[in-house]
């Protein structure tokens, strides 16, 4: 087989119908062509040039291409039974963590209400009424780098409050 474009057109008009019939048996009709195609695909990029018996070779590729898929699409689809329900359930939450979110939460609660309140305003604004920069900047008269800098001024304080 030579490794020219024409050539692997040629075969594959002349027995695309042929493997198509054969990989439906096994794969059903529907995946049939993607079968045959993958086979040449993989025909011209790996084997041209090295197969003496073009039709006897796609015969066995097709074989195998089609067991291939058929095993695929077998683990696909029991895929949802394998998984089982502490795979995607949410890990139980022990006390101790329980207590350390809260006491966290409540560490957090006490420096926000410490900070300055022009920082502490911008930064409610943003992190728990989820306006922009841009619309505190409009809707408290400051400029846009004033109020990055406030929050910055926020995110920092409350990073050391957890250190």
């Amino acid at each position: 087989m030579s490794t020219r474009i024409e050539d692997v057109g040629d075969l594959y008009a002349t027995e695309q119908r042929r493997l198509e019939r054969r990989a439906a048996r096994r794969v059903g009709a529907a995946h049939a062509a993607d079968v045959v195609q993958d086979v040449f695909v993989a025909l011209w990029t790996r084997a041209r040039g090295h197969v003496g018996n073009p039709s006897a070779y796609l015969t066995r590729a097709i074989d195998y291409a089609a067991i291939s898929h058929v095993r695929a699409e077998r683990r696909r689809a029991s895929l949802p039974q394998r998984i089982t329900e502490e795979q995607y359930a949410a890990p139980a939450v022990l006390p101790d963590q329980v207590v350390a979110a809260r006491q966290d939460t409540a560490l957090l609660a006490r420096t926000i209400a410490a900070l300055p309140e022009r920082t502490r305003h911008v930064f409610l604004l943003n992190r728990m009424h989820d306006c922009s920069y841009d619309e505190i900047a409009a809707g408290l008269g400051l400029s846009y780098s004033t109020v990055e800098r406030e929050i910055a001024r926020a995110l920092l304080a409350c990073r050391n409050a957890l250190r």
